[in-house]
Parts: C-alpha cells; sequence; structure tokens
C-alpha cells in the first residue's frame, strides 16, 4: 500500500484509516444525539418501528463501538495491505451489530424497574463468565475479519448492552456511559480483582434501579 505525505512526512495507511473511522464515529454521535433527541422514557422507552429503531440502532452502535475497534482494524489493514481491507472490515463488524439490533428489536419490550433491575444484576454476573473473559480476550487479539471481531465483541459487550436496554436503550447517558466502558474493556487488559469489583458494582446497581430507581443518577423514572 502507498503512503501518504502531509509536508515532508509520510503518512500510514493505516493512520489514514484510524482517523476516517474515529471522525465516522465522531458523525455518528452527532446523528445519533439529533434522533434520540426527547425520546428517552427510561425503562418505558418505546422503541417505535423497525424502520426508525435501525435508523438509531446502526449509527448508534457506529458511535459506540468504532472507536474501541480502532487497534483491531489498525492491526487488521496494516495485515492485508489491500485497498478495500478498512471498509471491508468496518462494513462487517458493523453488520454484525445491525444483526444483533433485528434480534434486539423483536425481542424488546417495555419493561418496569424491578425487571430492569433484575437484568443490569443479571449483566453483571455475566461479567464473572468464562464466555466474557474469553470474548474480551479474543476482542484484544488479531482476528482474521470484522465479522469474526464483531461477534466477540458481542460476546464480549452483550452484558453492557443490556444494562443499556435495561435502563434507557434511547438515552444518551446511558450510550455515553457504556461506551466509555466498552471503549477501556478494549483497550485495558482484564485484571481479576479489578473487574470483580466492576462486576459487584454493576449489581449494586442493578439492587438501586430495581429497588429505588429514583436515586440513580441520569435515569429516568416517568411520573
Amino acid at each position: 500500500m502507498t503512503e501518504h505525505r502531509v509536508g515532508t512526512h509520510a503518512v500510514p495507511p493505516a493512520a489514514i484509516t484510524a482517523a476516517s473511522i474515529l471522525a465516522l464515529a465522531a458523525a455518528c454521535w452527532v446523528v445519533t444525539v439529533r434522533r434520540m433527541s426527547g425520546m428517552d422514557m427510561g425503562a418505558a422507552t418505546d422503541v417505535g418501528s423497525f424502520a426508525f429503531f435501525t435508523g438509531v440502532w446502526v449509527p448508534m452502535m457506529a458511535a459506540m463501538m468504532l472507536p474501541a475497534a480502532v487497534p483491531a482494524a489498525w492491526t487488521f489493514i496494516r495485515a492485508k495491505r489491500r485497498p478495500l481491507a478498512a471498509p471491508l472490515f468496518v462494513g462487517s463488524y458493523l453488520a454484525v451489530w445491525a444483526l444483533f439490533g433485528i434480534v434486539v428489536y423483536s425481542l424488546y419490550q417495555e419493561h418496569n424497574y424491578r425487571a430492569a433491575g433484575a437484568l443490569t444484576i443479571a449483566a453483571g454476573f455475566y461479567e464473572l463468565t468464562p464466555m466474557k473473559r474469553r470474548c474480551r480476550r479474543r476482542c484484544r487479539q488479531s482476528v482474521r475479519s470484522g465479522f469474526e471481531f464483531g461477534l466477540y465483541c458481542v460476546g464480549s459487550s452483550i452484558g453492557l448492552m443490556a444494562i443499556l436496554l435495561a435502563l434507557g436503550v434511547m438515552s444518551v447517558t446511558w450510550m455515553a456511559v457504556v461506551a466509555g466502558i466498552v471503549f477501556a474493556q478494549k483497550l485495558l487488559p482484564p485484571r481479576p480483582f479489578g473487574d470483580g469489583l466492576f462486576a459487584l458494582a454493576i449489581v449494586g446497581l442493578g439492587i438501586l434501579v430495581a429497588v429505588t430507581p429514583t436515586s440513580v443518577p441520569g435515569l429516568v423514572v416517568p411520573m
């Protein structure tokens, strides 16, 4: 692959691709925030028609997940050295999250905060499972395709996504919180003690949501 020059310095194509991915994620944040404006009703959020949900879900996943995918995309592109490596990786990665969105839409129902708390508690326990550890580890290794990377990312992040769905699928606040955690878990190596404390914190959050949802900052509780 050829290098692009900025002034007297050669810029590797992988660096240009990484910057492009981050720019796409930033644009998707803008689109998502605009589309979700006024939609957050907490656990009682209505996701609307399939067309509307898809129009929000896909840019939402791009905004949340692409920044954390940059290291894997960088490694993949440098290894493949093909002109279409970057769009194929990103496209297939987002396709996995789009397919996951279809499952979410088919299963999602408006719910009360006892159900939201129970789902959040379950998400906390999922953080301690071998499946979570394996998928998170694979998310930090070299992958053969964006599709494979997406599958492992879903496996690693499904508990965190359950928290978003439980507490406010159209909430920009919870979207940002979950995106930040996903980003941190992609970049930081697993630490049993710290990960255990984090899982317990999620369980504690679930208990608060179920018992006193009004005490949870950022949680919309319709009157």
